[in-house]
Formats: C-alpha cells, sequence, structure tokens
C-alpha cells in the first residue's frame, strides 16, 4: 500500500514538474495568443502519456498544487506513502474551503495522523467537521446561502422510467431517511413479494401524491450533538448527527424546536464521568432506553472502519454474556455482516473502544422510559 502511494505521488509529482517546466518554458512566448494556446495543450500532453482525459489531469493537478503549496506535512506524508492520492483529494478540497491562513496551518498539523489511521470515509467525515468547527462563522454563512438553492427536478428517461432528485437541509434528509427505512422493512402484507428498494419508492410515491400511506408526521428517532457553548448561543457552530455523516446549523435544529411540531428531550451527562449509561442491567438484553442511548453515543456500527448507522445494527455484547456484562461500557453496535463475522470467530480485529458520551439533544416520537424531557411541556394530545 504504501509502494502504491509512492507510486501515486511520483507520477502527481511529475506532472507538476513538467507543467512547471512548460509553463516557465512558454513564459516568453509572443505572441500572447500562441502563449495562451501552448499552455493550454500542457494538460492534453500529460493526458496523452497517462491516459487520463484533460478533466482527470486538471484535477490531479489542481489538488497537488493546493496541497503542496499550503500543506508540506500532508505533502511529505504523500510522497512518503503514507497517505494515497484519494486522500490528498480530499484535503486539497477541504484547504479550498477553508478561509483563513490559521486554519490552514492547523489543518496540516492535524490531518495526517487522523488520515494515516482511518478509511477514506471517516477522513472525509473528520474533515467535514473540522471546516464545520474551525471556521464555524463562515460555514453557517455558507450553510444559510446554500439553504436557499433548495429544490426539486424531475427528469424523464427511456423505458418510461424517470428520477426525481430533491436538494433539501441535511436534518429534512435524514428524518426522510429514517421513515423510508422504515417503512421498507416493515411490509403490511407478509404475502408482500416486493424488495425493500420497491416498498420505499412506492411508499415515496404515495406519500408525495397524496395517498394512503401519507402522514402529517415523519416517525423517526434523529439524534444530534451540539457542544454546551453552541447550545447556549454563545459562539456560532453545528448540530452533528451521531453518525457523523451530516451536520447543519444549529440555528436549523431551535427553528425544528420553535415550530412546535415535534417533541424533544434532553439527555443530561453525569458531571464526574461524562456518563450517564454506567448503571448496570441483570440479564442479556438490554432495555430499550439503554439500545436508544448506545445508538446515539456510538453512530455507526463500531467494527473498524464500517459505517453502517447504529439504528441499522444490532447490539452486541463486546465480551460474550454472561461473562460480560450488560452494561454500556460492554455493548455497542455492530451491523448484521459484523455480528455474524464476530460470531462465527471470523472479525479478529478489536471493536472500537466505547466512546463516552457527549452532551446530545435528541429528537424523538416516541417515549423512552425514564428519560428527562425538557422543552415542550405537553405531548400536545399525541400518542408517544
Amino acid at each position: 500500500m504504501r509502494w502504491r502511494a509512492r507510486a501515486e505521488a511520483f507520477e502527481v509529482g511529475a506532472m507538476l514538474d513538467y507543467r512547471d517546466r512548460e509553463m516557465a518554458r512558454t513564459a516568453s512566448v509572443e505572441p500572447a495568443m500562441r502563449r495562451q494556446i501552448e499552455r493550454s495543450a500542457i494538460c492534453l500532453s500529460i493526458g496523452e502519456a497517462t491516459g487520463l482525459s484533460e478533466g482527470q489531469v486538471q484535477g490531479r493537478l489542481s489538488a497537488a498544487e493546493t496541497v503542496r503549496e499550503h500543506a508540506p506535512s500532508v505533502w511529505d506524508a504523500f510522497g512518503d506513502g503514507l497517505i494515497d492520492f484519494g486522500r490528498v483529494r480530499d484535503i486539497a478540497a477541504t484547504i479550498d474551503q477553508l478561509k483563513r491562513e490559521e486554519s490552514i496551518a492547523r489543518l496540516d498539523r492535524l490531518v495526517v495522523g487522523y488520515a494515516v489511521d482511518h478509511t477514506g470515509a471517516e477522513l472525509r467525515a473528520w474533515l467535514r467537521r473540522f471546516v464545520q468547527r474551525v471556521e464555524a462563522d463562515l460555514a453557517v454563512e455558507r450553510a444559510d446561502d446554500e439553504r436557499r438553492n433548495r429544490h426539486v427536478s424531475i427528469r424523464h428517461g427511456a423505458d418510461s422510467m424517470g428520477t426525481l432528485y430533491a436538494y433539501l437541509p441535511s436534518h429534512e434528509l435524514a428524518a426522510i431517511e429514517a421513515r423510508l427505512h422504515k417503512a421498507g422493512r416493515r411490509p403490511a402484507d407478509p404475502n408482500d413479494g416486493r424488495t425493500v428498494a420497491q416498498r420505499q419508492a412506492d411508499q415515496l410515491v404515495a406519500w408525495c401524491t397524496g395517498g394512503e400511506a401519507a402522514t402529517s408526521a415523519v416517525d423517526a428517532n434523529i439524534a444530534v450533538t451540539i457542544t454546551a457553548d453552541v447550545l447556549a448561543g454563545a459562539v456560532a457552530g453545528f448540530a452533528e448527527s451521531t453518525d457523523g455523516r451530516w451536520a447543519v446549523p444549529a440555528g436549523w435544529i431551535a427553528e425544528v424546536v420553535a415550530s412546535g411540531s415535534t417533541f424533544w428531550h434532553r439527555i443530561v451527562t453525569d458531571p464526574v464521568t461524562d456518563d450517564i449509561l454506567s448503571h448496570e442491567y441483570l440479564g442479556r438484553f438490554s432495555p430499550d432506553t439503554l439500545d436508544v442511548a448506545l445508538r446515539f453515543r456510538d453512530g455507526v456500527c463500531q467494527s473498524p472502519g464500517c459505517m453502517v448507522p447504529a439504528e441499522r445494527c444490532d447490539i452486541d455484547h463486546r465480551e460474550p454474556w454472561p461473562q460480560g456484562p450488560t452494561t454500556a461500557d460492554n455493548l455497542g453496535p455492530l451491523c448484521r455482516r459484523h455480528h455474524q463475522m464476530k460470531g462465527h470467530g471470523v472479525l479478529r480485529w478489536s471493536t472500537r473502544p466505547p466512546k463516552p458520551l457527549k452532551p446530545i439533544v435528541i429528537e424523538v416520537y416516541r417515549d423512552p422510559v425514564n428519560i428527562q424531557y425538557a422543552g415542550q411541556s405537553s405531548m400536545r394530545g399525541r400518542t408517544p
């Protein structure tokens, strides 16, 4: 893997060197039109030598130059084969988002250590959170501007089919995704021969066309984490999903709370241990309240590199029961695939250690037992 990354670094470095030499050679070419034409052919020449399109060459050159100029630690790690070009490209895209030089310098100091030991998907989630936290004020402005571009488009295709595309805020998409997943997994008719994807598609059509399946409320649990200073309004910041796939400005979540259309409860952490799940439960199966809190705590499957959302996972004992207790520090979500691998002794690497539970705000539509509610003072006539 390191040799392959080194080969990528050598190839991209050679492209940059060739481009730089050609730019220097053509600097004295006259007239200006001739100079512009020769320079426009640089990517074409590289593409002919490497079998890449001009667009692919331009993308590689742009990403490599950005990292070489602004992130020397990342560039050195690339040359040493510690990270591959896919990670370099993601880091370059993040540098382009950042507006302050000190933010870019901070990214260069921190990102290599994370990128070396994590998958590409985990790195992209980390980079997204980095931008939102380091330049939260600017990130909120960008999010507010981009929210104005929300839209729905329909394109008709061949064979009497087409596509429906919706560009929406992430927290609204998360609620829709959760409801579709629930509807697709639970067919009303046991003889229903449709696949999960087909049931989800039919359910969406029913909602959009006013069919019997359409209801006014989204039946889903959506959890977000918000730091105390952001929640208090002291600084700008984001509400992040527990699985790390999306984040929205905290003010957007406040709008949902103020609308009165949802019911919210608050989980309060222990002031000493920062953990509200330290109570031990007897028996093999954890209660529903603990299951919900564990999924909110971990966010994704705890097999290294797996990004399956926790709500689609089983709750697994890290140390098998009864030797291992049914407690929060011995439980965590594992997707069905990795759970089966672990049960058959195939999953030989260790799962991630449990992380402390952050203070989180959770949007719920059913009533977990023994969790303190805050915000709305009544259920407004709805059944929990």
